[in-house]
């Protein structure tokens, strides 16, 4: 009996040791660092996620495509990388699924307007930026002209953005009222359902003028920050790809093309410098 016994755990030992080694290679394997570029050469397809609400950087124009700014560079990035413009598939995004979308592996980058922050600098690897931006705030008639008359009102902001990080970091005291889509923030407005809308500067400029009954009050609020693509956390060849290639891109004259094509016609040429990066 203490033999049977005894060859019982002898087999069982050996059964949970070969386990452990099992599960300890499975961990190994798991922790490489997927090289997202050679995932995006051998599809064939670079997966880049853009606004659909947010001219004139990201939007879907009235013939169901993708339109704007930001889009204008992907397709670039998409022929350089791959040969071909059409090379490129978009999904569109919402403010604050940015940083889940490249997570999760469903966009290889993001370019969403998507401004560099400390915060989103920890869970997500920002390349070279190719614009400048700061908050805005309009309202009707531009009656709020500085946060002072902001208080006792209730401000209208989208989820996950800069506006959001800074007012309820700065001024816990306003109220905000926050959505999910641009689209939704802005008709909250229009609707009275609060006083002003903050947000990138450059957005509500161009909203304002197509809007003539409401102005922009405040056209620069908190610190000029500017916009980059992202990639996943830890990608460091596709990074490195996308440094080169924006920087090529801010001075080879390409940036100047893009602005000329999808921006001027709402900024004018005389705010060029203003809005990008490259000189």
């Amino acid at each position: 009996m203490k033999k049977m016994f005894s060859r019982l755990f002898l087999v069982f030992l050996s059964l949970g040791f070969g386990a452990l080694l099992m599960g300890c290679g499975e961990d190994t394997n798991t922790s490489k660092t997927t090289n997202g570029l050679e995932s995006i050469k051998q599809k064939g397809e670079i997966t880049i996620g853009v606004f659909s609400d947010k001219p004139p950087f990201g939007f879907v124009n009235s013939t169901g495509e993708n339109d704007g700014f930001d889009v204008y560079i992907s397709r670039q990035i998409a022929k350089d990388l791959l040969g071909d413009s059409s090379k490129v598939k978009f999904e569109l995004v919402e403010a604050a699924s940015r940083v889940e979308f490249l997570k999760s592996g469903k966009v290889d980058v993001i370019m969403a307007n998507f401004t560099q922050t400390k915060e989103r600098e920890e869970v997500v690897d920002f390349a070279t930026p190719y614009m400048k931006v700061a908050l805005g705030v309009v309202s009707k008639n531009g009656e709020i002209q500085s946060v002072e008359d902001l208080k006792g009102k209730k401000l209208i902001i989208n989820k996950g953005t800069t506006a959001d990080f800074y007012f309820t970091k700065n001024h816990p005291e306003i109220e905000l009222l926050k959505y999910d889509q641009n689209t939704e923030a802005f008709l909250a407005l229009k609707d009275g359902r609060g006083a002003a809308l903050a947000h990138d500067n450059l957005l509500v400029f161009a909203w304002a003028k197509e809007n003539p009954e409401f102005a922009v009050g405040i056209g620069k609020l908190g610190d000029e920050d500017v916009i980059a693509p992202a990639v996943k956390k830890g990608d460091k060849e596709l990074l490195e790809w996308l440094n080169n290639e924006i920087k090529t891109l801010n001075e080879n004259g390409f940036m100047q093309e893009a602005y000329a094509k999808t921006l001027a016609p709402i900024y004018g040429e005389d705010q060029r410098e203003a809005v990008l990066v490259a000189k």
